[in-house]
């Protein structure tokens, strides 16, 4: 019928033995079908959803046992749970009308009959659903990228789920803070800016060492303090290494105006106070200041391009204190011979 799932027309659910032999010596190999019974009303109470009905009619007799001899997953899933003791069973809605074919099975063969409850699907950044085709990454993958668990868990208590609270909260205690009233109908939408978000409050209650051994690298103590703030994944903290004992990477079209409109001059005056600074900033800027007449962002921005290559980052007194003299004393005079 238009407009109706696909259902068995029943075509061999009354088959004599002398029909099934027949099949059989044609080499057709048979399936085993649960023979629904026929004007039925399925019902039960979803926890998301709430009371649903469903006509046996409209379900046709269905798959139990494929040809090849493998039993169907719902049959399976089904009879695992009951046998297991499952209470309360939260799923995808696209596993709605699998249900009341899972209760007549379970019904048949006198199993308890658990809770159901159906929750929006989860999609992407373009509403399509996830899966194994689309948008699927794995555990192993946000963790190699270096998202941490706290952070990952964060995310998915929230995905489908309206929680009673708005902040970070603890793995331990989400299990305080579900409701399954709170379960969402609609396709809950997968945004990797929620889970930087949760990252970074992750991040925040992290201690320096356990962020030292999370970076997976042989950085000091001083390197991880000043720039815990400024990462949010592994990979954020190369170029702050690159600061501290690397090469700059080429100035963006920003910082090439900042050195520009500060001219030769200043880096050569910034050289030479550095000389008598020794990585000191407030020494420093105090003696540029005297001779160059620079001050506020006109004296620290030029400082801070010429110093790690970028205008935004880590404080920099404590991040000039971890760069080489000889190093900071190249970066300054490198600007007074080339601006």
């Amino acid at each position: 019928m238009s407009g109706q799932p696909p259902r068995y027309a029943g075509t061999c659910r009354g088959l004599s033995a002398t029909q099934r032999a027949e099949r059989a010596a044609r080499g057709l190999k048979p399936t085993l079908r649960f023979a629904v019974p026929r004007e039925k009303i399925i019902e039960f109470t979803d926890a998301v959803h709430g009371p649903q009905r469903f006509a046996s009619s409209d379900i046709g007799d269905f798959i139990i046992r494929r040809d090849d001899g493998t039993p169907a997953f719902f049959f399976c899933n089904a009879v695992d749970d009951s046998a297991m003791g499952v209470t309360q069973v939260l799923r995808g809605d696209d596993h709605m009308t699998n249900t009341p074919r899972q209760l007549l099975l379970l019904d048949a063969l006198g199993l308890r009959r658990p809770s159901y409850g159906h929750v929006g699907l989860l999609v992407g950044e373009d509403g399509a659903p996830l899966s194994k085709r689309h948008g699927s990454t794995s555990v192993q993958e946000f963790r190699a990228r270096g998202f941490l668990s706290a952070a990952i868990l964060n995310q998915l208590f929230r995905l489908g789920h309206a929680a009673d609270v708005d902040g970070w909260l603890p793995p331990a205690a989400m299990s305080a803070h579900f409701r399954p009233l709170h379960l969402g109908r609609a396709p809950a939408r997968f945004d990797e800016s929620q889970l930087m978000h949760w990252q970074k409050e992750t991040l925040g209650r992290m201690s320096t060492a356990e962020i030292r051994a999370w970076l997976g690298a042989d950085d000091a103590t001083e390197f991880v303090d000043l720039v815990r703030h400024n990462v949010v994944l592994p990979v954020d903290a190369a170029p702050w290494r690159a600061v501290v004992r690397g090469e700059l990477e080429p100035l963006g079209e920003l910082e090439q105006q900042v050195i520009a409109a500060a001219g030769a001059e200043f880096f050569a005056a910034a050289a030479a106070a550095y000389a008598q600074a020794n990585s000191d900033l407030k020494v420093l800027t105090r003696i540029l200041k005297e001779r160059t007449g620079r001050k506020g962002a006109d004296l620290f921005m030029p400082l801070r391009v010429a110093l790690t290559g970028t205008a935004h980052g880590p404080e920099l007194a404590p991040l000039l204190k971890l760069i080489p003299p000889e190093t900071a004393r190249r970066r300054l005079e490198s600007h007074a011979q080339n601006s």
